[in-house]
């Protein structure tokens, strides 16, 4: 079969990015990978992500890995100028993402009616904790806010078993639902404009996000079980601890024969699927026998000859070195100013689309001068009055 050759698909695409933190700034640097142009408009500050942990020579790994791909203008948005330039470049853009609470964006004259005005084929695309409409709208969210307030945590306690209160966390898990939905969005609606010519409104919740998560928790809130759900959890070996997942019929038949635990296949609590999943912790407790006399690298061999789900508990490190993951390209190479390192792509692949992230990490404000003369066509005495103007602030430095 012929190959196809692999295109930007976003290409000749621009994006106003005013995004900061997790959720937004993931959304537009997945815009980024696929090819289109994203301008990360900051504070003259640098986004709070920039001085976040790991720091290589005052340089942030977590914000590298978020923003690869992007150019930055450092703006301060309370300057009458800044925003003059903005409305500029809105006439040139296709997209703009931003996360901020509702209605601060109204009241810098960025909002998307006033934008919507300058260019109707934009689509303006925000993220918030609770959307852009409904008594909640205007609450301070982070990702762990929509964590507790959609009852994430409290399953996640329920399932755990061993604890009447959730535990803590710092996995932010609705930034990026948010982050992708916010890019899905996007993509369905340029198929749209494709089709109309008109832009639109996008409004993503993160928590919708996360209720959209609970797709067993919501349902089962409407109609509860009297049955506990199965859990999956770390059963012991001789050097550690291994997950095993029998779901279905022919995982159960084949985890009996490997483990040669005759009990199991004749026990009536565990004959039928039903079963099983009312009596779940006991068949694993049954399972555990075979995996505790055996080293974890030689219940995994046993169980994949088997063709029974498993894995390993490993660190989030182990993964950069995983033969599968690298040979799939989960990873690329990135770079800032304090050198290389590894960032990982996004979680798909498309046999016609280059999809891998970029290599550079912006520094603050560093396109700001190919920008405005490029795409604005601002002469060096223009840009130097809006220098002496405050359109840019005045650039705090990094701490190390």
């Amino acid at each position: 079969m012929q190959e196809l050759e692999t295109t930007a698909p976003l290409d000749g695409l621009r994006v106003l990015d005013f995004s900061i933190m997790l959720a937004g700034p993931y959304c537009a640097r997945l815009l980024a990978d696929v090819g289109a142009d994203v301008i990360k408009i900051e504070p003259p500050e640098g986004d709070d992500m920039r001085l976040r942990t790991p720091l290589r020579e005052g340089h942030s790994a977590y914000f590298g890995q978020l923003n690869a791909g992007k150019r930055s203008l450092a703006l301060d948005l309370k300057s009458r100028e800044a925003i003059k330039l903005v409305h500029l470049l809105v006439e040139q853009a296709d997209i703009v993402v931003e996360n901020f609470r509702p209605g601060v964006m109204d009241r810098l004259g960025l909002g998307y009616e006033a934008l919507r005005a300058i260019n109707p084929r934009l689509i303006y695309c925000s993220i918030s904790g609770y959307g852009q409409s409904g008594p909640a709208a205007e609450r301070a969210a982070y990702a762990m806010i929509v964590h507790a307030e959609s009852g994430f945590d409290r399953t996640l306690m329920r399932y755990a078993g061993d604890s009447n209160r959730p535990a803590a966390g710092a996995v932010f898990v609705a930034d990026i639902l948010g982050g992708i939905s916010g890019y899905s969005a996007i993509q369905t609606a340029l198929v749209q404009r494709a089709r109309t010519g008109q832009g639109q409104r996008i409004d993503v919740a993160l928590m919708d996000c996360m209720l959209n998560l609970l797709v067993y928790e919501l349902q089962e809130a409407q109609f509860p079980i009297q049955s506990p759900r199965p859990t999956y959890g770390p059963l012991r070996a001789q050097d550690g601890d291994i997950l095993i997942a029998p779901i279905t019929a022919r995982n159960f038949t084949a985890l009996c024969e490997v483990t040669g635990q005759v009990e199991l296949a004749n026990d009536p609590r565990f004959v039928t699927v039903p079963s099983r999943g009312a009596n779940w912790s006991a068949m694993m407790h049954v399972i555990e026998k075979w995996t505790e006399r055996h080293p974890v690298s030689e219940c995994i061999a046993a169980l994949d000859r088997a063709g029974v789900p498993c894995a390993r508990y490993r660190d989030p490190g182990a993964a950069l070195t995983d033969p599968h993951l690298l040979q799939r390209g989960a990873f690329s190479k990135i770079a800032d100013a304090a050198g290389e390192f590894v960032g990982v792509n996004a979680p798909w692949k498309m046999s016609g689309a280059q999809t891998a992230m970029q290599r550079e990490v912006p520094a603050l404000g560093a396109h700001r001068d190919e920008i405005l003369s490029r795409l604005l066509g601002l002469s060096p005495d223009a840009v130097g009055e809006l220098v002496d103007a405050g359109a840019f602030g005045k650039p705090r430095r990094a701490i190390p």
